[in-house]
């Protein structure tokens, strides 16, 4: 009987080619999509999942007053992990201190790379569970040892045995490499990470850190913790929510730090906060596109649906001779249901095929490095268990309506589908572009939002502007040659040190005081040190004042703050002359300039403080002259780097370019939601042309009387679109709030956020519109041009 039913089945796939033809195009590709969805959510929810402890692995994070508000900082200072192992340390099994996070240049003899690489405590790889390749997890026990993943091992050691050779970090630390590890997969925190320090050794040679009047002050590092068996998140936080607090002094208990546990399974999806509260994350995008999936793939199954009960008339008299013979209704049920399961087997084969083509695509615009999971035995749980319920959805409307025919009424010719039979299709047909003409509109807003904040005045010019880290001190003793030099090349106009990119901060201060300030008040700016001439290299622009000027001496004693520092200390137009007191020292705010978009572009400016640094920065900043290309400019600049700081291999990075990465999250999103919505709408025409198709030919006798009578193409094209037009226009009509109303709560998320417009509304409703009359009217013009004499003939 089974085999009889799948026999049927293909011989009316066969029979009606462009009726499955569609329906196997349209659920392909709502698979595929499901199948693309299913692999990042899969990428997204198991973040981190590669460490064995991952339940029981947590940072160490804590709340804090702060101008007015309460900051979420996942950086603490050193001291606390020994105070959570002295005093907390029944309720873990290991606290690690971690520091020293990022890139690092790693050399061997000339070869010298720029590698990721951080500083841990010796428990470390067995907290996060790396698997040694060779060696053991004890390897940091040595405080000038080195763990190397295995991509550095080829990299720089080839086939040969690594261990027990040494490297050098930042061209002064000689490191014995006593393990390599197999190299962290990109969902994981720490996946770009290839070498892994001693704590020690970090702490035994940074100056600052060691020789701190109070370690207690710098919120610096990271604390890692796995917790005991038993143990509660929640529990251990509330246990040592004041540990901080308690060792504090008068001036820094002011923010009232309270520490909490922030568990490795939220790290990823978990990380946004407010004022204290967890809100989220990524998390939000994962919702997004499971519905989305789920959408696209209905909106397939709806084509499946409708093209088979659109047809129903020609399938009423099969139905009414099986009846009659003794087919069980039940029977009749199975076999719509076999067909429907032979369309999925056919269209899950096909979407397997464009998921492995469109792969790399698909990575390229999400950032992952997902594959089809072929030997993952939950993908193809997952993969036939969807297929099933797509089969079980696509089939049920069509297997129990065309079941329900009464045989007498159809074999006697007196049945009709009745003039309410199509009202369930053009419902779905609602559906369908409901969904689509939603996710449109919420594409539209999501680049309108990007393009708003990239639009945003950033109080500097990035144009020609280059940043080039460096690692020593190399160029600062040189720096006023590297200047003369550089400047007598002309590949460059200006140049400047300073602590920091201007698209980023690495530290701030609480210890300001200024005229009228409140005692209570707990503040923290974000600062950094600047040289002569940084002004002019990134064009600040000046409200009041000036910037700092080698023909002022008391300008090492002076500070550039920004508008917003100016407006929340209450210093507005009347700022230069002020003093403001850094930890006890006076200082005169010499100029005020425009606020500079140095984090996110997003959210609103901090105060900011800009002082006059006479120590070793990390960053040398330089403005390219415009009248000379890039890379003569480039290549000129890197002769000279090479004479003057040759221990460390050049390296740039465009201003520009790191502003740009700033929008990289919501581009991605954006670019993948119009990917989805292209899809859905390519679904919807779809069904809705398999639509127009089996209209056209139900009323083929009719359009040709009309014809006979004298109706025109164009009357007959208006007839036959009417429709289609007014179902997408209710479909706007309910498109239109629904999309308003989760569009708007998600800009609400972002303090800087665009306008809703009434154009996007209307651009979307007039592109349906068009995209509906351009689908239905090859189909509609094709019937109006028959000739009336074939239509009729046979009457």
């Amino acid at each position: 009987m089974i085999k009889n039913y799948f026999k049927i089945a293909w011989r009316n796939l066969v029979k009606n080619k462009i009726n499955s033809f569609i329906n196997i195009a349209g659920l392909s590709v709502g698979m595929a999509v499901a199948i693309l969805i299913g692999l990042w959510i899969y990428d997204e929810l198991s973040f981190d999942q590669y460490h064995q402890n991952y339940n029981r692995i947590a940072l160490v994070e804590q709340n804090l007053k702060n101008n007015g508000e309460i900051d979420t900082w996942a950086a603490t200072p050193y001291p606390l992990a020994n105070e959570l192992r002295k005093n907390y340390g029944s309720s873990f099994k290991a606290v690690v201190m971690a520091a020293g996070m990022g890139k690092h240049m790693l050399s061997l003899g000339d070869k010298k790379l720029n590698k990721m690489g951080v500083y841990f405590e010796p428990q470390a790889p067995e907290m996060f569970s790396l698997k040694m390749l060779k060696g053991t997890r004890d390897g940091l026990k040595d405080p000038y040892s080195v763990l190397i993943s295995a991509s550095n091992a080829k990299a720089y050691f080839g086939d040969a045995d690594p261990i027990n050779k040494v490297l050098k970090i930042d061209n002064k630390l000689d490191v014995k490499v006593t393990g390599v590890y197999e190299d962290l997969p990109r969902n994981s925190t720490f996946g770009e990470i290839t070498f892994i320090a001693p704590w020690q050794l970090y702490f035994n040679n940074t100056e600052w850190v060691r020789t701190a009047a109070d370690p207690w002050r710098p919120n610096a590092f990271q604390i890692f913790v796995q917790l005991i068996d038993n143990t509660s998140f929640a529990d251990v936080s509330a246990k040592i929510k004041d540990a901080k607090l308690r060792n504090l002094n008068p001036e820094l208990a002011k923010k009232k730090p309270a520490l909490f546990l922030q568990p490795m399974s939220k790290w990823h999806l978990y990380s946004d906060f407010k004022n204290g509260v967890n809100v989220g994350g990524r998390i939000q995008y994962v919702w997004l596109f499971g519905v989305i999936g789920l959408f696209v793939l209905l909106l397939a199954c709806i084509n499946f649906m409708n093209l088979s009960t659109a047809r129903s008339e020609k399938r009423a008299k099969e139905v009414g001779i099986r009846k009659a013979i003794g087919s069980l209704r039940s029977q009749l049920i199975y076999q719509f249901f076999t067909e429907s399961l032979l369309f999925v087997i056919l269209s899950l084969a096909l979407s397997i095929l464009l998921v492995q083509v469109s792969l790399p695509f698909f990575n390229s615009v999400s950032d992952k490095s997902m594959s089809v999971l072929w030997g993952n035995p939950l993908f193809w749980v997952m993969v036939i268990g969807f297929s099933l319920f797509t089969g079980l959805i696509a089939g049920s409307y069509p297997a129990l309506y065309l079941s329900s025919f009464e045989p007498i009424k159809v074999l006697k010719g007196s049945f009709k589908v009745g003039r309410f039979a199509a009202v369930p299709r053009k419902v779905l047909v609602v559906i369908q572009f409901t969904v689509s003409i939603t996710l449109i509109i919420g594409t539209i807003i999501v680049f309108r939002q990007i393009q708003f904040a990239k639009d945003r005045p950033i109080g500097y010019s990035r144009d020609g502007l280059v940043a080039l880290p460096v690692i020593n001190d190399d160029v600062h003793k040189h720096f006023d040659v590297v200047k003369t030099e550089l400047l007598k090349s002309e590949a460059v106009i200006s140049i400047a040190e300073a602590g920091a990119s201007p698209t980023e901060y690495n530290s701030s201060s609480s210890g300001f005081d200024w005229r009228g300030k409140d005692p209570n008040m707990s503040v923290d700016f974000p600062t950094e040190g600047v040289s002569y001439d940084y002004e002019k290299t990134i064009g600040w622009k000046f409200k009041q004042g000036r910037g700092f000027s080698r023909s002022f001496l008391t300008d090492s004693s002076g500070l550039v703050i920004n508008q917003t520092a100016a407006h929340f200390m209450g210093m507005n137009d009347n700022a230069v002359g002020e003093t403001i007191k850094w930890n006890g020292e006076k200082l005169k705010v010499i100029g005020v300039i425009k606020d500079m978009i140095v984090k996110s572009p997003y959210e609103e400016v901090r105060p900011f403080i800009f002082y006059l640094s006479k120590e070793a920065e990390s960053i040398v900043l330089l403005k390219i002259n415009p009248k000379m290309s890039a890379t003569e400019a480039l290549g000129k600049i890197e002769n000279i780097f090479k004479i003057y700081n040759p221990s460390q291999p050049f390296e740039y990075h465009f201003v520009d370019d790191d502003y740009a990465l700033k929008f990289g999250n919501e581009q991605r999103i954006g670019k993948l939601a119009a990917c989805f919505a292209g899809l859905a709408i390519f679904i919807s025409c779809l069904g809705l042309f398999g639509m127009a198709t089996f209209l056209a030919e139900q009323r083929i006798k009719e359009i040709g009387v009309r014809k006979v009578l004298g109706a025109s193409v164009f009357s007959l094209w208006r007839l036959m679109s009417a429709d289609f037009v007014v179902l997408v226009i209710i479909a706007i009509l309910i498109a239109t709030p629904v999309s308003y109303y989760f569009m708007n709560s998600w800009l609400q998320g972002y303090q800087y956020h665009a306008a809703m417009v009434w154009w996007i509304f209307f651009a979307t409703a007039t592109g349906a519109m068009v995209i509906t009359l351009l689908t239905v009217s090859y189909q509609s013009i094709r019937a109006a041009l028959l000739n009336p004499v074939k239509s009729l003939k046979t009457e």
